[in-house]
């Protein structure tokens, strides 16, 4: 009798904790989002025709990101711009990938110029 017990208290603190789970994450679909770019729309990089020029400006956002994620500085510093270095070099190397074949990626290209906006802003 007390192992029946036992069970069933344990099955109870299962589909409680599933139940608050899901009502915790249903709270999160109404949590506004976050803009991490002042930008609203399209980026100067992806408004630029000249695959020339595009790929230039791609790469050396990428070199000053891979600067500031290679500095000590940066890496040591209570500041976000290791994080913001990190993904702005990450997003630029897509990028400047997929431009090495013609092809522009908006997304990354958009992405490439805003994270590495965000690294500029938090380094001032």
């Amino acid at each position: 009798m007390a192992f029946n017990w036992k069970i069933r208290s344990a099955f109870a603190g299962l589909c409680l904790a599933a139940f608050a789970g899901q009502a915790a994450a249903a709270d999160l679909i109404d949590m506004p989002t976050v803009s991490y770019c002042s930008m609203a729309g399209t980026s100067s990089l992806a408004l630029n025709e000249n695959v020339g020029e595009l790929r230039t400006e791609v790469v050396r956002l990428m070199d000053e990101a891979v600067a500031a994620a290679n500095s000590s500085q940066w890496i040591d510093s209570k500041r976000p711009v290791f994080v913001w270095a990190s993904e702005a070099k990450v997003a630029c190397g897509k990028a400047y990938g997929y431009l090495k074949t013609n092809y522009r990626d908006e997304d990354y290209l958009n992405k490439c110029e805003c994270f590495h906006s965000r690294m500029v802003e938090y380094m001032n």
